[in-house]
C-alpha cells in the first residue's frame, strides 16, 4: 500500500507532500552585514520514498554539477518523484562567486567534513550542510570535475565493498567505477560514518561547462533515482555495457620539468610501461619519457603542456580484464559521438 509522505522540514521551513520548494539557508555573513545563503530546492514527493541530496560545487571552481542538477531540476519526470529529492547546485557559495576552489580561510571544504558549529569559516560551513541537507537524507550524490589543469573521463567512485553504495554505482552509467579510499575530512567519508550511501562523480574540468559528462551525469542521476525505486523504471531497457571496476588506480608522474607532449587520450586503454608522453625542454634538447605504472585505462590527464618534476600528469585506472574493458570503453564512445551528432544535427550544424 502506498503511504502519503509527512511534510518535510529544513532550515525551519515545512514543505507538504507534492510540492517543491526553494529555501534558503545562511551560510555566512559578508564584512558588510550582508548574508551568503546556500539556495536548496527540496521536491517532496506525495508518496514514501528515499531522501536523496545532490550537491555540486562543494569545490567552487568545479561547476559542471550546477548544470546537471539545473538540468535535472527542470525535467518534468521529476513530477512523479517518490520520496525526497534535496537539490543543492551550490554548496560553496564563496568559491563559486569567486571562481576559486577554496574559502576565503583558504580551506579546502572537502577536507573539513562534518565540520564544526565553532570551528573555522570551512568548518562552519561543513556543519551546516551535514545538520541541514545530510542528516535529512538516506542517499546521496556528489559531483566533481578535476582540478589544477586537469581533465578527468567520467568516473563514479565509491566505497564497492557496501552493497548498497555498489549498486547504486553501477547504476550510474559511467564507463569507470573507482573503489576509492575514503579521505579524512572528505563529504563521502563524513557521509559513510553516518551510514548514509553516497557516491562521487567526476568529470571534466574546473570553471568550464563540458558537454559528455553534463550529459552523463544528468543521465546517470536519472538512473540511480530508478534504481532506488523514487522514478518510474524506463519504458525500453538501457543497452549501456557495464562500467569497468577498477580496484585501485596511480598518478604516473613527469620525469623532469619542461614541457609536457601527451602521447594517449581519455578512455585509453594502456598497458604496463606503455609510453604516456614525453617531457621536453623548450629548445628541444632533452626529452624524458613518461611510463604507464600499470595497465588500465586512462581516466585523468594533465591539460597543461607546462610541467615541474613529480607533476602529476596521467591518472592510470588499474584493471584486470582487458577484453571487457575494451568493450565498455568502445560502447561509451560510440554512443556519445553518436549523441553528439544527433545534436550538432539538431542545432543545425550537420
Amino acid at each position: 500500500m502506498k503511504r502519503e509522505q509527512s511534510p518535510f522540514c529544513i532550515a525551519g521551513e515545512e514543505i507538504p507532500p507534492g510540492h517543491r520548494r526553494t529555501v534558503n539557508i545562511a551560510a555566512a555573513k559578508m564584512y558588510n552585514r550582508n548574508e551568503l545563503y546556500m539556495d536548496v530546492h527540496v521536491i517532496h514527493g506525495r508518496i514514501q520514498g528515499p531522501t536523496v541530496f545532490l550537491s555540486g560545487a562543494v569545490h567552487g571552481d568545479e561547476i559542471n554539477g550546477v548544470e546537471i542538477i539545473r538540468r535535472l531540476l527542470k525535467m518534468k519526470l521529476l513530477n512523479s518523484l517518490r520520496g525526497t529529492l534535496i537539490a543543492v547546485p551550490v554548496v560553496n557559495t564563496f568559491g563559486f562567486v569567486n571562481r576559486t576552489r577554496y574559502l576565503p580561510d583558504r580551506r579546502d571544504l572537502n577536507r573539513f567534513f562534518p565540520g564544526s558549529p565553532k570551528g573555522s569559516l570551512t568548518g562552519q560551513l561543513a556543519a551546516i550542510f551535514m545538520e541541514e541537507v545530510v542528516d535529512r537524507s538516506t542517499h546521496g550524490i556528489d559531483f566533481h570535475t578535476g582540478a589544477n589543469f586537469r581533465y578527468n573521463l567520467p568516473q563514479i567512485r565509491a566505497v564497492i565493498s557496501d552493497p548498497v553504495i555498489k549498486d547504486m554505482a553501477m547504476a550510474f552509467g559511467t564507463p569507470v567505477v573507482l573503489d576509492a579510499e575514503l579521505r579524512d575530512g572528505s563529504l563521502r567519508k563524513a557521509a559513510y560514518e553516518k551510514n548514509i550511501p553516497l557516491i562521487l562523480f567526476e568529470g571534466g574540468q574546473s570553471m568550464q561547462f563540458d558537454p559528455i559528462p553534463i550529459r552523463v551525469g544528468t543521465r546517470g542521476v536519472v538512473s540511480v533515482l530508478r534504481q532506488l525505486g523514487m522514478l518510474p523504471k524506463a519504458k525500453q531497457k538501457n543497452k549501456c555495457t557495464q562500467p569497468i571496476l577498477a580496484r585501485n588506480s596511480t598518478w604516473a608522474r613527469a620525469s623532469a620539468s619542461g614541457i609536457f607532449l601527451p602521447h594517449v587520450q581519455l578512455g585509453e586503454i594502456v598497458t604496463k610501461k606503455q609510453i604516456l608522453g614525453l617531457v621536453t625542454d623548450p629548445l628541444g634538447e632533452s626529452e624524458h619519457k613518461i611510463t604507464s605504472p600499470s595497465s588500465g585505462v586512462i581516466i585523468g590527464k594533465l591539460q597543461s603542456p607546462l610541467v615541474h618534476k613529480g607533476d602529476a600528469v596521467c591518472h592510470v585506472a588499474g584493471i584486470s580484464d582487458m577484453d571487457i574493458a575494451e568493450t565498455a570503453i568502445d560502447s561509451f564512445q560510440s554512443e556519445f559521438e553518436f549523441e553528439s551528432k544527433m545534436q550538432q544535427y539538431e542545432e543545425g550544424y550537420l
